[in-house]
């Protein structure tokens, strides 16, 4: 066992709920573990039917950089593949979860890829920055619940300004036609909700 996978084990450990924790404390976690990250496609979404063009370009940039993340996070799972801890015997998982590549964790990617793309759009940074941190507490949520080790979280956050910024950089060359494209379909398929106010136009 390298310096790394002993070191990343040895910090699992530390983080890991036992089972003597108390119920409260799981169940919270779980809560932050398992949920938090519903914020992200209701925050999407709030964007798109109740913002304007700039927030509807902004959630179209997050989608992408999320695409890209996630391909990067397929690509680190099928080149590297890394166990999760209760798939070697290791600690207390508190949850079921399929036994795939542990490494990066897709939860920590998603809402720092949101965050990120936040921080690098500048008018948002403020909200971005925000996210980041609720970013770090579900992936630390995840290693206490046992479902992931700290560096499964710490690539996360690694990986998360690269997606990001790639989705930036092409924003700046297609974002406005492809929000314009994007609305306007939009527009023809919910015209109804529309003309009642219900959502923006």
């Amino acid at each position: 066992m390298n310096f790394m996978e002993s070191f990343n084990q040895s910090l699992f450990l530390l983080i890991n709920a036992d089972p003597a924790t108390p119920a409260w404390r799981i169940h919270a976690a779980m809560l932050v573990a398992n949920q938090l990250i519903l914020l992200v496609p209701v925050a999407l979404a709030a964007l798109w039917l109740w913002g304007g063009e700039p927030q509807r370009s902004l959630a179209l940039k997050v989608l992408a950089g999320i695409a890209v993340a996630l391909f990067a996070s397929y690509v680190c799972g099928a080149l590297w593949p890394h166990p999760r801890p209760f798939t070697i015997g290791l600690g207390q998982a508190f949850f079921p979860h399929k036994a795939t590549s542990s490494f990066p964790s897709n939860h920590t990617l998603i809402i720092a890829t949101f965050a990120w793309v936040l921080v690098f759009d500048r008018r948002w940074a403020g909200w971005g920055w925000a996210t980041l941190l609720a970013a770090a507490v579900v992936g630390t949520s995840r290693v206490y619940l046992g479902v992931h080790f700290p560096l499964d979280i710490a690539g996360g956050l690694i990986l998360a300004p690269v997606a990001a910024g790639l989705a930036a950089a092409a924003w700046n060359r297609a974002g406005a036609p492809l929000t314009r494209l994007v609305q306007g379909v939009y527009r023809k398929l919910l015209a109804l909700p529309i003309a009642r106010g219900w959502i923006r136009a």
